[in-house]
This record gives C-alpha cells, structure tokens and sequence, in this order.
C-alpha cells in the first residue's frame, strides 16, 4: 500500500473496552462524539444513514455500510470519503474502509483507526478526501476520548 493509500491514527483511552466499544457501535453515541444524527443500528451488512450536525457540513448526508462487528475487537464500515460536495453523486466511486481495534492497555484502551482505499479513490478528488480525513480523524479520535471520559 502506498502512503496515501492508508490514514492510521492511534489513541490510548482512559476506559474500558466495553465503554469504547459501545461509544463506537450504538449509533446514538457514534453521532453525539462524530457529530450525526443516524437512524437506527448498525448491523453487519446493512447500511445506516443520517444527518452530518458537524458545523459547515449539515447539508451532508452520512451514509456507512457496517462490514465488521466482532464485539469489543473491531468495527468496521465502508464509506465515501469526503463526500462533501451539495449535488454529487458518490454511489459509483468506490469506498474507503474504515476500522477501530481496540486492544486492552494497562486498564485502558488502545483504539486504532484506520482508513484505507484511497488509492481507488478518484484521481480528481483523492488528495483532497486524503488530506480531509487525516485531519478529520485527528480531530475524531479526540473526540471519543473526551465523550467516553468525560
């Protein structure tokens, strides 16, 4: 993979795998940290919609298709990255996959993020999606630490 193919960011939370892993998979507290107001679950398989309430980007609709749900270990969804643009059909491009491991450290929790594909990603709009969303997990990994702990 090259290195604009993957966008990893790690962070150690002062909580328990099982409180991580619920702030990660039931969709009320994925929105409140992520900042989206998803309807209904997240089951493996399906696809979970909702409003972006994240400042400047409320006219976006998130939609996430689960791959993964292997309790307490990973988490992982597919999605179109940076799919910002009012108007744009993104349903052809193909998605990136997103993943959290999480992994029991000295009573806490490691929480690895990773999103890859963007290599598949077209090339008009790849650097930008990559370049978006590496600030966006920074910013995203911080704030699950604060919504679990705080």
């Amino acid at each position: 993979m090259s290195s604009t193919d993957r966008i990893e960011k790690r962070i150690v939370i002062a909580a328990s795998k099982a409180r991580v892993w619920r702030a990660l998979t039931d969709t009320k507290e994925f929105g409140a940290w992520f900042r989206a107001e998803l309807v209904g679950t997240f089951e493996v398989g399906k696809i979970t919609r909702g409003k972006s309430t994240y400042p400047g980007f409320e006219h976006l609709t998130m939609e996430l298709e689960v791959e993964r749900m292997d309790a307490e270990e990973l988490f992982a969804f597919r999605w179109h990255p940076y799919a910002v643009e009012a108007g744009v059909d993104y349903s052809a491009e193909p998605t990136t996959l997103v993943e959290f491991r999480l992994k029991h450290v000295d009573g806490k929790t490691e929480l690895v993020v990773t999103e890859s594909g963007f290599d598949q990603i077209p090339e008009h709009r790849r650097a930008e999606a990559f370049r978006m969303n590496t600030g966006g997990w920074e910013v995203q990994v911080e704030n699950i630490r604060s919504h679990v702990t705080g």
